[in-house]
């Protein structure tokens, strides 16, 4: 009887844990529009979160990247024309100067 009920507990718990998780990313508070960003150094546009990933376009100063994604404390994730065609790619965020540290998906005000 007490495994049952334990049972009972740990599979509520858990769907009211989903519930909960789903309704926070379904809020409309976020602001997922890409945010327009000029390079201020060279810097390369890679396909991975690694400075060994291959280089999928170089930057130079002054380019403009859209910034769709603030990925980690490191990388940004970002959309740009490169020979007539949008890559998307990693961007290491010292590439933006301090505008690199904003987020890219920020709050509405």
């Amino acid at each position: 009887m007490k495994r049952t009920a334990l049972l009972f507990l740990a599979v509520s718990s858990l769907l009211a844990a989903c519930t909960s998780t789903r309704d926070e990313m379904g809020k409309a508070g976020v602001d997922r529009t890409p945010v327009v960003h000029n390079t201020i150094v060279d810097c390369p546009v890679y396909d991975g979160m690694k400075k060994t990933s291959i280089i999928l376009a170089q930057t130079t100063s002054g380019n403009e990247v859209q910034v769709t994604d603030t990925i980690n404390a490191y990388f940004v994730r970002v959309r740009l024309e490169k020979d007539g065609q949008t890559k998307v790619g990693y961007m290491d965020r010292r590439c933006f100067g301090e505008r690199g540290n904003e987020r890219g998906n920020r709050k509405m005000k």
